[in-house]
């Protein structure tokens, strides 16, 4: 290559590295351009008005300064002390390095930034690399960097994003959450994820399946729900149809909110299921031309049917037509029953294709702790255990933990729900049932006597 053409292409690259660094080399040539117009007076004015500036910006508006300027800032300081440093050797023990023609290139960081309890880089791609293949090493990168989990999720073709998480924000427990007068269908609170925002859940149009082994916390999740529901109960705006296949144990406290309960017999349980078929095929035919999705209100609610234990119903109830029955019934609402508003919330320990033969219509997937990793693929989808849902290695001592699968997202998110405790059930019936009355115990009728 000619002296020209050295000289050209390191003029590129000095002009390229400039560009990308405006952030810096943007105000660095403002302050040179006051210098020679103003002498120092200039770029002293300039450094105390922003000063002042980004001040004035922390005091009035502390959360997006810190997600705008504070997240870049810390974000450069990891990238200088971690990233830089520890990148390369990164990069070859994953096997994402590649050489070609005795010249090794390694995936580019674009950029990163942070908070207290992850980093998140913005990384540029080699040319045949996929996201995919950065989710297989996810594991290898967690140790190198010290992080106590990693994920790689495709931002765009070309570019991945990979989290480092530091500190874990589920680590506490959640109690109940605040309760809003008029829940959004579309965006109901339930938890928190684990950047430390709120799980909101698109419930209109989906159905949701709750996999986890016993004591993972299954009922945090049916428990926040119902209580999110509530105001929406109490305005005739939703019903709530509740199996319990396990002798009413867990449901019986809320049996005061519930349009429609069993929790004993299975006769009773099949027709209940069989009632909300034919209701919403009736829904169906009146709503048909008129509009595509059901719009719940006092006169024509949405109707979740919710039920604790699916495998009860489905694998181990021993009537085989009862069975039958319950299946046939179970298939319409999931096939059926977003649209016309009859949806389906089940719960299940055991998420095999046996027990629940219809796990594939939930488009909303909720995975607990699970006991064996397979499990995690019957859950979550196929991969979902490769992108980073580790719900086999979920703590005993993290109950309410969970990784979650939304219909139009194939990364799984990490999510606690709150723990909605017995003092917390009884008041949001005695908020929003008005013909509760709070059980008095024996021992309690005595101590009152």
């Amino acid at each position: 290559m000619s002296l020209t053409g050295v000289c050209f292409r390191a003029l590129w690259r000095a002009l390229v590295w400039l560009i990308r660094r405006g952030a810096i080399t943007g105000p660095a040539l403002l302050l040179v351009i006051a210098y020679f117009r103003w002498d120092w007076p200039g770029p002293a004015a300039l450094l105390t008005g922003a000063v002042l500036f980004l001040v004035a910006w922390w005091l009035a508006h502390p959360a997006s300064f810190k997600r705008v300027v504070g997240a870049r800032l810390l974000g450069q300081w990891r990238l200088m002390i971690r990233y830089r440093r520890l990148w390369r050797p990164a990069m070859i023990g994953g096997q994402l390095a590649v050489v070609h023609d005795e010249k090794q290139y390694l995936p580019v960081i674009r950029r990163v930034r942070s908070t207290r309890w992850a980093d998140e880089l913005r990384v540029r791609l080699l040319y045949g690399q996929t996201p995919e293949r950065f989710a297989l090493v996810a594991e290898n990168l967690r140790h190198v960097f010290g992080a106590y989990r990693c994920t790689a999720r495709e931002l765009k073709p070309g570019v991945v994003t990979l989290r480092f998480y530091h500190r874990d924000p589920l680590a506490t427990p959640l109690g109940p959450l605040p309760m809003q007068d008029f829940p959004d269908l579309r965006r109901i609170e339930l938890g928190r994820t684990e950047d430390a925002v709120p799980f909101l859940l698109a419930l209109l149009g989906t159905h949701v399946l709750v996999a986890g082994a016993s004591g993972a916390g299954k009922g945090s999740v049916l428990w926040s729900l119902i209580r999110a529901l509530a105001p929406l109960v109490a305005q005739q705006s939703v019903e709530l149809w509740v199996i319990d296949p396990k002798g009413g144990m867990e449901m019986t406290f809320g049996k005061p909110l519930f349009a429609r309960y069993e929790d004993t017999d299975a006769e009773a349980m099949a027709e209940l299921l069989e009632e909300a078929a034919e209701r919403m095929q009736a829904r169906t035919q009146r709503l048909k031309g008129v509009t595509r999705l059901h719009t719940p209100s006092p006169g024509d609610p949405l109707i979740v049917v919710l039920v604790d234990e699916l495998a009860a119903l489905t694998a181990y109830l021993s009537d085989r037509k009862l069975r039958d029955r319950i299946k046939a019934a179970l298939s319409l609402l999931l096939s059926q029953g977003r649209a016309p508003g009859f949806l389906v919330v089940a719960a299940v320990q055991d998420p095999r294709k046996d027990v629940v033969p219809f796990r594939d219509l939930f488009p909303t997937r909720i995975a607990l702790r699970l006991t064996e990793a397979e499990q995690v693929d019957m859950v979550l989808g196929d991969g979902a255990r490769d992108r980073g849902a580790l719900c086999d290695r979920i703590p005993r001592a993290l109950p309410g933990v969970a990784y979650v699968r939304l219909d139009d997202d194939p990364d799984p998110v990490r999510v606690r729900f709150g723990y909605p405790d017995d003092d917390a059930i009884a008041e949001t019936c005695q908020l929003y049932a008005p013909n509760f009355r709070p059980q008095i115990l024996p021992d309690d009728a005595q101590e009152a006597a």
